[in-house]
């Protein structure tokens, strides 16, 4: 059986779904959630006893204060376990790095697979208020000469426009990947609204010469912001 796209669950089964997958590398996440709600509502509860007001109108109020608190603690909590739970599991799986991506806010256009080895070295490209910076996961050593040579390409359709070379990874000078949307959102802004549609435009010369290259063999990437969605409250 398929996975349901993320956009085409109610709000109720993506928190499931999301529920079940954190369960899957955190097993006590139900005691962390339970935990949280309580401490949270006994904060809130404290918090609201000691406001001016008496009576049954006091009561009412602290427990609605508890309940918001406890409430608010269990939302932060279950999106930071749940975000670690996602990258635990995408962590050394093909396409982990563009899976991650695929969580950059609106402004970010990511483009998966412009580049790659029969060994599944990938680069992906990412647009946005830095400019452009290609991503690589894979070996470093072939990623290397590969970076390079993409490097080139772009330099030769918007030579003005900052490139950025990240390589996911654990080593000196990589990125974790569960790093990698804080280090590509830090990189800067170099460029604004109309100067990104003018580039990504200049970019589709690139792109329009791979229409046949084949795809590497292995996993298809598939996307987070269901997640994130959540994540974001929304």
């Amino acid at each position: 059986m398929s996975t349901p796209d993320p956009s085409e669950m109610s709000r109720r089964q993506q928190i499931a779904a999301t529920y079940r997958m954190t369960k899957r590398t955190d097993p006590r996440i139900g005691v962390w959630l339970l935990g949280a709600f309580v401490l949270g509502a006994a904060l809130g509860y404290g918090l609201f006893t000691v406001l001016p007001g008496s009576g049954t109108l006091s009561l009412i109020m602290s427990i609605v204060g508890a309940l918001m608190l406890g409430l608010l603690f269990t939302v932060i909590l279950f999106g930071r376990r749940a975000q670690k739970s996602a990258y635990d599991q995408m962590e050394g799986t093909t396409g982990a790095a563009a899976r991650a991506l695929s969580s950059l806010r609106k402004g970010w256009k990511t483009d998966q697979l412009i580049a790659f080895t029969k060994q599944q070295d990938m680069v992906h490209r990412v647009v946005g208020p830095p400019g452009i910076v290609l991503v690589g996961e894979g070996n470093p050593h072939r990623l290397k000469t590969l970076m390079a040579s993409e490097e080139r390409r772009h330099q030769r359709v918007v030579a003005e426009v900052p490139i950025h070379l990240v390589v996911v990874g654990d080593d000196e000078g990589q990125v974790p990947l569960r790093k990698l949307v804080k280090h590509v959102n830090k990189l800067g802004k170099s460029l604004k609204g109309a100067e990104l549609t003018d580039v990504r435009g200049r970019l589709r010369a690139i792109d329009a010469n791979r229409s046949n290259m084949p795809i590497p063999k292995g996993p298809v990437p598939t996307s987070m912001k269901g997640l994130r969605g959540q994540m974001r409250g929304r």
